[in-house]
C-alpha cells in the first residue's frame, strides 16, 4: 500500500508529531511504501534514514499558500499513485479533504487534539480515527456517523524513534517524583506543585523533577521559587530524550486538566514507573482503568497529595505499583497501532481495491 500522511511540521515536543513520525515507521516496517508531507522539521533525518521520502507542503493559513498546497498535493498523489492519504491535524485535513474527492482516494483523519474546538474539522475524513474511546466518544457528539469512526489507542512502545536511545537511568534523589509533559494549563503543573507542598512538609526528602519546557515556564518557576519546598523542585528543562529520567524516577505523575490520548504514559508504564494520572480523557484507559496506574481527580491538588503520600509512606507500595505499571503493557506497542490503522485503511477503500492491496 502507498500511503502519504501529512501534517503541519515534524519538529520535535509535539505529541502527534511524534504518533505521526512513529506510526509511519512502522508501516514501512510492515512493507508499505510510505511518504509524509508537511513544512519539515527535526524527524526528516530518521524518516529518510527509515526509507521515508519527506515531501514538503505548506501549512500556512493565507489563500495563495492554500492554493500551493492543494495544487502540491494533488501532484503528489498523482506522482506517488497514493492509495490513501492521512491527515493529522486540521489544516492537514481541509487541505487533503477536496484534492482526495477530487482524486478519488480515500482521506483518513485522526484526532490527536480532541478539546480544540475545531477538532470537528477532522470529520472530513473517509474515516476518523479517534486514539482513545473518550474521544470517539466526544466526536460522535460531534456529528461523526459511527459508521465512520474508529477508534485506535496510542502506543508508542518499540517504536523508531527510541532506537539508540540511552538505557543508563538518570541518577536522581529518591524517593524522586518526575513530571514529563509540556509547560502549559493544560497539563495541570500547578496541581502537582501544590500537591507536592503537602507532601514536603511529611516527607521533605523527596524531590520532584519538572522535565519538559514551554510557554508558561517562567511563570512556573516563580511559582515554585515561593514555596516552602522549593529546594526539593528541580526545572530540567527540554530534552531530547526524557526516558532516562523515566528509568531513574520512583513515581511519574500526569496530573493533566485534558489529555486525549498521552504518549507519555506509554513510555513511563514502559520504564517501569509507578505511575499517578488525572482521571481524565483517555488516561485511565492507558493506564487500564486504574489496574497499571493510580488514578485520580483532576484539578484536585488534595488527593493528588494523598495518593503521593500513600505511595511514599510505604516504598514497597512503589514497588509494587511498578510492578502493575507492566500490566499488558504489550497492548501499548506501535506495532498494534500500525497493523490496526492498516485495518482502518482498508475499511475505506471500494471492496475490490482493499482485497487487491491486502493480498
Amino acid at each position: 500500500m502507498r500511503v502519504l500522511h501529512i501534517l503541519n511540521h515534524t519538529r520535535r515536543l509535539n505529541g502527534h508529531v511524534h504518533a505521526a513520525v512513529d506510526l509511519a515507521c512502522a508501516q514501512i516496517k510492515l512493507g508499505h511504501q510510505v511518504y509524509l508531507a508537511s513544512e519539515g522539521g527535526d524527524f526528516d533525518t530518521l524518516l529518510k534514514a527509515k526509507g521515508i521520502e519527506t515531501l514538503f507542503i505548506g501549512h500556512q493559513r493565507k489563500i495563495p499558500s492554500l492554493l500551493r498546497a492543494l495544487s502540491r498535493l494533488s501532484s503528489y498523489i498523482k506522482k506517488y499513485d497514493i492509495d490513501i492519504v492521512h491527515a493529522h491535524m486540521m489544516t492537514s485535513a481541509v487541505i487533503a479533504f477536496p484534492v482526495c474527492k477530487l482524486r478519488r482516494v480515500p482521506l483518513i483523519t485522526t484526532v490527536h487534539n480532541e478539546f480544540e474546538k475545531s477538532a470537528t474539522l477532522m470529520g472530513l475524513g473517509t474515516r476518523v480515527i479517534a486514539v482513545s474511546d473518550v474521544v470517539g466518544a466526544s466526536m460522535r457528539r460531534r456529528g461523526v456517523p459511527q459508521s465512520k469512526l474508529k477508534v485506535v489507542l496510542n502506543g508508542t512502545i518499540g517504536s523508531s524513534r527510541s532506537e539508540g536511545r540511552s538505557e543508563e537511568p538518570k541518577p536522581l534523589r529518591s524517593p524522586s517524583i518526575l513530571f514529563v509533559g509540556g509547560l502549559h494549563p493544560r497539563k495541570g503543573l500547578p496541581d502537582l506543585f501544590d500537591a507536592f507542598e503537602t507532601v514536603h512538609r511529611s516527607f521533605p526528602t523527596a524531590h520532584l523533577y519538572i522535565v519538559g519546557d514551554g510557554p508558561f515556564r517562567e511563570e512556573y518557576k516563580a511559582r515554585a521559587a515561593a514555596l516552602e519546598s522549593a529546594s526539593q523542585i528541580t526545572f530540567v528543562g527540554s530534552t531530547r530524550d526524557p526516558y532516562p529520567y523515566m528509568l531513574g524516577a520512583d513515581i511519574f505523575v500526569l496530573p493533566s486538566h485534558a489529555d486525549p490520548a498521552p504518549l507519555v504514559l506509554s513510555e513511563a508504564r514502559e520504564a517501569g514507573c509507578a505511575v499517578i494520572g488525572s482521571s481524565v480523557d483517555g488516561i485511565p484507559q492507558l493506564l487500564e482503568d486504574g489496574e497499571a496506574g493510580l488514578l485520580v481527580p483532576p484539578r484536585d491538588p488534595a488527593a493528588l497529595a494523598r495518593m503521593l503520600g500513600h505511595l511514599l509512606e510505604a516504598p514497597e507500595r512503589i514497588a509494587d505499583w511498578r510492578q502493575k505499571s507492566q500490566f499488558r503493557i504489550e497492548h501499548l506497542t506501535i506495532e498494534r497501532v500500525a497493523r490496526e490503522t492498516l485495518e482502518v485503511y482498508y475499511s475505506a477503500m471500494p471492496r475490490g481495491k482493499a482485497v487487491t492491496l491486502a493480498t
